[in-house]
């Protein structure tokens, strides 16, 4: 048997995090166990409306991973797979709540396979009790006057009340 040498792993988990919930905090804990670095790409999507602006989207990730080794965040736009190249990633890591998520997450792994075959795209079961936690859902029960507290972290949660204030007062 002949050892191996380590090669460092970079993970990128891509996602609009509109807002960040418990669910996206479980898979990038767990994602730094297995990787040396991961990556939190915030995509902006022109034909998708957000509650938060990339800057607020970014800097709640920032505030809620800042005790997370090796964990970094960063805008991205285009396609993920020319992101991961040119951040030296190997792995698109992609969190799964549900078997809806996965018919829509396996679809998109194989278009990455068949794009950039030397990516690998990784999956991580969330949280049991997370499953049914969505950044839509949250947004919907929050829209109409729903207490969301116990499915956002405390910078997202007062990210999204901030962002609630300032639509209601247009």
């Amino acid at each position: 048997m002949t050892a191996r040498t380590h090669r460092p792993t970079t993970a990128v988990y891509a996602g609009s995090f509109d807002p960040l919930t418990h669910g996206h905090l479980h898979v990038v804990r767990r994602a730094c166990t297995l990787f040396d670095q991961v990556v939190l790409a915030v995509g902006t999507n022109p034909s998708k409306r957000y509650l938060l602006d990339v800057e607020e989207r970014q800097a709640v990730l920032r505030a809620e991973t800042a005790e997370l080794p090796g964990v970094r965040v960063e805008p991205f736009e285009g396609l993920l797979v020319d992101y991961c190249r040119r951040v030296g990633a190997k792995v698109i890591l992609r969190g799964l709540r549900a078997s809806t998520d996965f018919d829509f997450e396996f679809q998109i792994g194989l278009a990455n396979m068949d794009m950039a075959p030397d990516l690998e795209t990784v999956f991580l079961l969330t949280d049991p009790k997370h499953i049914f936690i969505s950044s839509s859902l949250v947004k919907e029960i929050a829209s109409n006057g729903g207490d969301v507290a116990r499915y956002l972290p405390p910078t997202a949660l007062a990210a999204m009340g901030r962002a609630l204030a300032r639509r209601s007062a247009q």
